[in-house]
């Protein structure tokens, strides 16, 4: 029996506060003892990038972002990104990153993994490109740890069901 392949990747842009907690999930996961199958991309802002990753064969995919979705700062999220059946061809900017266009931009390219989830985290302080900040409030760096143990879980009930 192969092992599935299962891409992390996380998204953000480091200089924008809150919104660098993908990067610094997969930065801190890195550090960890590799799981069989398993690959680590840091994705940052390289919508391009992550679009053919996601077109590689993969038979799952976890992207971890930024998700401002409402709720207290460092709430965490794991959404399941539904997509339109007849999205037009999504313009990939390539300076930020969407994840929505990202998954209908692999979709196009006709080879896109099937099952991705999202592990976001509720920000609290986003910068601007006007004023750039650095590092993570202290609710988001609060729940790095948490969102890893998320990532886990997925990964175990992906392999349990393999």
């Amino acid at each position: 029996m192969t092992a599935r392949r299962i891409l992390v990747a996380g998204i953000g842009n480091v200089f924008m506060g809150d919104d660098g907690f993908g990067v610094a999930v997969i930065q801190r996961l890195a550090e960890l003892p590799r799981r069989e199958g398993v690959v680590l991309m840091d994705a940052g802002i390289r919508g391009i990038d992550l679009t053919y990753a996601l077109t590689d064969g993969y038979d799952a995919a976890i992207l971890v972002d930024a998700a401002p979705r409402g709720r207290a700062p460092g709430t965490l999220y794991v959404i399941e990104p539904r997509l339109p059946d007849a999205a037009p061809p999504a313009l990939l900017d390539a300076h930020a990153m969407d994840p929505v266009k990202v998954l209908v931009a692999a979709r196009a390219l006709g080879r896109s993994v099937e099952t991705v989830r999202v592990v976001g985290c509720e920000p609290a302080e986003l910068g601007t490109p006007e004023e750039p900040q650095l590092g993570l409030s202290a609710p988001v760096a609060a729940s790095v740890v948490p969102a890893i143990h998320l990532v886990e879980e997925l990964l175990d009930a992906w392999r349990a069901h393999a």
